[in-house]
């Protein structure tokens, strides 16, 4: 395709690989802004996207969150294997030109590989790189839009020089609002003729991807949140257990629940259960109220396309409903939509379309300019101010109902690192049982606002015996039997036990096992050393009596198993002590396991100031027990990396 053709063509894929929904708002974003400069825009998980497609469009961008061990989220997963496929030409994708854009979070130790590694191999497929790579950073003290606002603007004027637009054809303005691809409406419409099979499948057939496997693989469910997380399986669930860990004059409230499934199901230490939440009666009812919503409040409703079909043979995704499905305004505001959310930028220019109130359109307008970044962050990221609150302060904003489900964003299911292994996994008939350890978000912020987690407030709220729905997850830890015999060094201070404690419990089944087949003789499974060693876990918390989670059941795991406990109580005496603290404390020991004996650590907990420090001690330990050079003990630690040896999973 030459330069002219593609001027003409101006067509786009915003391609995104997301875990928790920031690289999917991100590519929305991008969608519209490549709208607004005429190009034909298509957004779209990687997972629904055959690699060779890539050359049919004038630009390619991809947006991927960086999981686990520095991979990809799992709706991006499919499209990595494809595009690592040894049969796979050099010239394989010489036609596609394209740009990435990486969200990440410093704290990890591979700090935005997902994204690398995706440009990297696009490189060696042969595709072009037309603008450079972005990368942005969770830690970053304006979030994640201090780099993506400026690289997104960049790449806009980019794209002007590189596809003018034609003599006489202009952007279309800010002030013009855009139409949505899909609509809520009383009376369905739909694009002609969609596949049967499901439409991403349909997707992977225009696109000339006839995997059928790739996206039939998902359970079937009833609940269309579901049906739209193909990575996930899913599960009826009952409550069985919702009891407070933290003491009653605590101020958190940390909950231990345990729930059973209607049916087997494997999993491991790390992975996670998605719990689906539901928003408040009163904060549905207030937004009804608000908008003026009332009147519609109860009757069927269904997602329609306001343009069946674009010039690349494929509809845009609904991302709500499947079509077909009806629901009710209120049961999708209750359900589907999340109103609590922090607003983003692009909500701010939306519904600046729906005020005639000059002063608050020009104030909402300002929240979305570049210079203003500082500004919004200080408006919605630091006092947690939701949609919700805006909607009350900006009170002449009215969004028509038809417009709700493009204006909120999806109300996505929260993950949480299940804490049952070993023998707590089933049922004595054979289903399966997740425990789960929950803080309950609730929190004064600086603005002194109650904010309270949407989903911790659902799940505080469920009483013993009630039913839901639930998705299971292989999470980031890589953890296998054949490393049964390694010593493991697991810190996981806070809720951050939960993956620890389901580690120490699959662990404590595979001895048994092992000394099962050996008749009781450990030391024919694990040879030498690694057959007396104990695991070390270290554990901490604010204050023993108030929040030592798992207490009672680590010293009676410590008479049964080779385990070792240590702690740091932070407020329990004068000076602050940590678990890195804890490192330093028992460096001949830490030195032992990891270095003689080859032991693989595993961080989980709080994202940010903990696993620096953990990993900074960690170095310290390796240098001055080791007797070797900074440099020497940074080459160890990142050795252990590439072997899968340092292991971290934060939130």
């Amino acid at each position: 395709m030459d330069k002219n053709n593609q001027s003409q063509d101006r067509s786009a894929l915003i391609a995104y690989g997301s875990e928790t929904g920031n690289a999917n708002d991100y590519a929305e974003e991008l969608g519209r802004v490549l709208e607004r400069i005429r190009f034909r825009t298509h957004v779209s998980e990687l997972d629904a996207i055959d690699s060779s497609s890539l050359n049919n469009y004038s630009i390619v961008i991809i947006i991927t969150s960086t999981t686990g061990q520095g991979d990809l989220p799992a709706n991006a997963r499919l499209f990595w294997k494809r595009i690592l496929r040894k049969k796979l030409p050099p010239g394989h994708l010489k036609a596609a030109r394209f740009t990435t854009f990486g969200l990440g979070d410093s704290s990890y130790p591979k700090f935005n590989w997902a994204a690398r590694k995706l440009h990297k191999r696009l490189l060696q497929l042969g595709a072009n790189e037309i603008y450079e790579r972005g990368e942005a950073d969770e830690q970053h003290e304006e979030g994640l839009d201090a780099s993506f606002v400026p690289w997104s603007l960049d790449l806009r004027r980019h794209l002007l020089t590189m596809y003018p637009l034609p003599f006489g054809v202009e952007p279309i303005p800010e002030e013009v609002l855009l139409e949505p691809k899909w609509i809520l409406a009383t009376q369905p419409s739909y694009p002609p003729n969609p596949s049967p099979h499901g439409e991403d499948e349909a997707l992977l057939h225009v696109n000339g991807a006839a995997e059928s496997s790739s996206m039939s693989n998902s359970a079937p469910s009833l609940d269309p949140r579901m049906r739209l997380d193909p990575v996930a399986s899913h599960l009826t669930v009952t409550l069985d257990e919702n009891r407070r860990m933290t003491a009653k004059d605590h101020w958190q409230d940390v909950r231990h629940l345990s729930f059973t499934s209607h049916a087997p199901a494997a999993y491991g230490p790390g992975d996670v259960l998605t719990i689906y939440p539901k928003n408040s009666t009163k904060d549905v009812n207030e937004l009804l109220r608000r908008m003026d919503w009332m009147d519609v409040a109860d009757i069927n409703i269904h997602l329609t396309a306001t343009n069946f079909v674009d010039g690349d043979g494929f509809y845009p995704s609904p991302t709500i409903l499947p079509p077909g499905e009806s629901t009710t305004l209120r049961k999708l505001l209750t359900e589907g939509l999340d109103p609590t959310a922090i607003p983003r930028r692009s909500f701010f220019s939306l519904i600046a379309h729906f005020t005639e109130d000059q002063f608050h359109k020009d104030r909402l307008l300002e929240f979305t300019k570049p210079e203003y970044i500082d500004e919004l962050y200080d408006y919605t990221t630091r006092p947690r101010r939701s949609i919700l609150e805006v909607l009350q302060e900006f009170e002449s904003v009215k969004i028509p109902w038809q417009w709700a489900a493009n204006v909120l964003p999806k109300l996505r299911g929260r993950q949480f690192s299940i804490a049952s292994g070993g023998q707590l996994k089933k049922t004595p008939d054979g289903n399966a049982k997740f425990d789960l350890l929950v803080a309950i978000v609730k929190y004064k912020t600086v603005i002194k606002k109650i904010r309270e987690g949407v989903c911790t407030r659902y799940l505080a709220t469920l009483s013993v015996g009630t039913e839901i729905r639930v998705g299971l997850q292989k999470g980031g830890l890589v953890v296998n039997e054949s490393e049964a015999c390694r010593p493991v060094l697991m810190i996981g201070p806070g809720t951050g036990v939960a993956p620890m404690r389901s580690l120490i419990k699959e662990r404590q089944l595979w001895l048994q096992q092992a000394e099962a087949l050996t008749h009781g003789e450990t030391g024919k499974y694990c040879s030498g050393a690694q057959s007396t060693e104990k695991d070390v876990l270290i554990f901490g918390c604010r204050n023993q009596q108030a929040d030592y989670y798992y207490r009672d059941e680590w010293k009676l795991l410590m008479q049964q198993v080779p385990l070792a406990v240590f702690t740091a109580f932070s407020r329990d005496q004068d000076h602050k002590f940590y678990v890195q603290d804890v490192i330093r404390q028992q460096a001949s020991s830490v030195h032992r396991l990891l270095v003689e004996l080859g032991g693989i650590v595993y961080v989980c907990g709080s994202s940010g100031k903990m696993p620096k420090a953990v990993r900074a001690a960690l170095a310290d330990v390796f240098r001055k027990e080791g007797n070797v050079s900074e440099r020497a003990a940074e080459r160890y630690l990142e050795s252990m990396e590439k072997e899968g040896r340092y292991q971290q999973e934060t939130w």
